[in-house]
């Protein structure tokens, strides 16, 4: 459609969007509650882990998956080390999915989890555009 073609040019602002609308999800919806959950909730959290073979300090891996969200959603908002943070949110939603898949919840259940972990990846190799802290 030749109205829409011309969009191409603004694609360091569509960038700058999803980050923002990312950044501020992970940070207000999903790292900042389980931050302030306090320790009950980093073991609930972090027995994920689990799915992996991880099975010590199920409260630390909770709490690193809590400040991940948060700090990882604030740096892909500012576009502050940007690629590190895809990474750590991509594995970080690696290990959600697959608790969703071993809690029994099908493919549906962990469908959330595993399109955000296909969105952190090409994030990842796209980068945070021009509009970014990192910007060089």
């Amino acid at each position: 459609m030749a109205a829409l073609s011309s969009l191409g040019r603004y694609k360091d602002f569509g960038l700058l969007l999803a980050r923002i609308g990312l950044g501020l999800s992970f940070i207000f919806l999903h790292g900042y509650p389980k931050l302030v959950g306090g320790v009950e909730t980093w073991k609930v959290v972090g027995s994920a882990m689990s799915n992996l073979g991880i099975d010590f300090f199920p409260a630390v891996w909770g709490f690193l998956a809590g400040f991940t969200e948060a700090v990882g959603g604030l740096f892909l908002l500012l576009g502050l080390f940007y690629r590190p943070a895809c990474l750590l949110l991509a594995f970080t939603m690696l290990v959600a999915g697959m608790n969703h898949l071993a809690m029994g919840d099908g493919l549906m259940g962990a469908a959330h989890a595993f399109e955000l972990l296909v969105v952190f990846v090409g994030l990842l190799f796209v980068g945070p555009g021009k509009y970014s802290v990192d910007k060089r």
